[in-house]
């Protein structure tokens, strides 16, 4: 059996019960630990679970069968931060256990596509969601996909390598996007550690926010479309910066 369990964007509590009792009957218990920042350390996940946690970095995960040949003859919990299938997809190691028969149990949990409505933009109104790289030199498709999404709202995630404890900040993001042409008096939405008790979200002219300082990750921007009037009201409560 193969537990694919998303673990939430705050600490180590944000399991669900039914996560945390899949956690505890596991003879394997992997964390995956490059697709975004941890908010919580492995001892206390350890203590929370009473397990051992093996962290995966992404050679273990995508290149090797560790963890799929584990779950042929054993429980095995992958815990992956945020949800399971959102911004970075581990569709491959659940497809390479479904070739092998091997039972998959998927546990659902917060993600950055979810908590930006603490924004107050309406989910349904997002476009397609663009990432920033950190080589970004000769690179337009983030901006792209902004201009394409027209009207819509667009979420732009900014680069990270954990392993490195390297993470981009919106200004290098709100930089880049200028540099391809975005007007910087034009109103941007900035959030960081968002799902966490120290989550930030600050709107304002893009020209304007490069003047903030925010030093809590991970972070990303959104560009706002078209809004509603309800949507311009919840905006108010993030332009005082």
């Amino acid at each position: 059996m193969l537990y694919l369990i998303g673990t939430g964007l705050g600490n180590e509590k944000d399991l669900t019960l039914n996560a945390l009792e899949a956690i505890k009957n596991a003879d394997f218990v992997y964390l995956e630990n490059y697709t975004s920042f941890l908010n919580f350390k492995v001892k206390d996940l350890e203590k929370l679970t009473g397990k051992e946690i093996i962290v995966a970095d992404r050679n273990l995960v995508e290149n090797t069968d560790e963890i799929v040949e584990n779950a042929e003859e054993s429980n095995v919990a992958f815990l992956v931060i945020g949800d399971v299938f959102s911004a970075t997809t581990h569709a491959d190691i659940f497809l390479r256990a479904k070739k092998r028969d091997i039972q998959c149990k998927v546990f659902h949990n917060s993600s950055i596509l979810t908590a930006v409505g603490d924004t107050g933009l309406s989910l349904y109104k997002f476009g397609r969601t663009a990432s920033i790289p950190f080589e970004n030199d000769n690179i337009k498709t983030s901006y792209n996909i902004m201009e394409e999404n027209g009207k819509m709202h667009t979420l732009i995630l900014l680069d990270l390598k954990p392993d490195e404890n390297k993470y981009m900040g919106f200004k290098d993001g709100l930089n880049y996007l200028i540099k391809n042409g975005f007007d910087a008096g034009r109103n941007v939405i900035v959030c960081a550690a968002l799902g966490t008790n120290n989550a930030t979200i600050k709107y304002g002219k893009a020209i304007d926010l490069l003047n903030c300082n925010i030093d809590v990750y991970p972070q990303c921007i959104i560009i706002p479309g078209e809004l509603h009037f309800m949507e311009e009201d919840f905006l108010k409560l993030y332009k005082n910066f």
